[in-house]
């Protein structure tokens, strides 16, 4: 079972990738509003176990998000954030993290 999670997981990496090339950095900033709580303005976890986001690659991001909107991964917070998205929030979302500098929380 697990096996066939990451697969989708995979998959929806894959598939995610051209359109996180077309997300907008401004519109992504303006919809992290509500990733700020739990991933601070520069992307930094603001929790040990809350995964740093600035500076990581769109293709990823865009990817783990479908994959937690979908269910292939599943978080008690993510998945409820992630199912709100559309295919548009995940891809301006990615190129906003992917545009700030990582660990730098002076942006």
């Amino acid at each position: 079972m697990k096996a066939l999670s990451w697969m989708v997981v995979a998959v929806a990496t894959v598939a995610a990738g051209g359109a996180a090339a077309d997300g907008d950095v401004d519109a992504g900033k303006s919809k992290a509003s509500a990733c700020m709580a739990c991933h601070d303005k520069a992307g930094i976890g603001t929790m040990p176990n809350f995964p740093n986001l600035g500076g990581q690659k769109a293709l990823y991001l865009a990817g783990q998000l479908t994959a937690f909107r979908e269910g292939a991964r599943s978080n008690e917070n993510m998945s409820i954030v992630a199912k709100s998205l559309s295919d548009q929030d995940i891809e301006d979302l990615a190129a906003y993290y992917e545009s700030l500098r990582p660990g730098c929380p002076e942006q």
